[in-house]
């Protein structure tokens, strides 16, 4: 499923649990086993897994223990490169540029 900003919160969780239960399985991890290195509880990994609220600390936990911290990262990039949020500075700068007074070198004609 793809996450857009149109999918409720609930579908979020539930998307997200499931892809979480599918890694852990790929990486060969039973819940007991990655709960237990990830220093959560397996009852907390079960809530995870079934889409449930969670702390945003547990899945910080999961993600290192499948090293997969590159997803934090991208959770919210530090630099985020917005094509809206350049084109609005470019304008700015234009319009700054042409508010700026002519230079006078001295030698123009009164």
């Amino acid at each position: 499923m793809k996450i857009d900003r149109l999918t409720t919160d609930k579908e979020i969780l539930r998307e997200l649990g499931q892809r979480l239960t599918r890694i852990r399985k790929q990486q060969g991890y039973i819940q007991e086993a990655l709960a237990k290195k990830a220093g959560i509880g397996v009852a907390t990994l079960r809530r995870i897994e079934h889409g449930q609220d969670s702390q945003m600390e547990s899945w910080f936990k999961l993600l290192r223990a499948l090293e997969l911290t590159q997803s934090i990262e991208q959770l919210l990039p530090e630099n985020f490169d917005s094509p809206m949020a350049e084109a609005l500075a470019a304008k700015k700068r234009r319009r700054k540029t042409s508010q700026l007074p002519a230079t006078a070198w001295g030698d123009e004609a009164p």
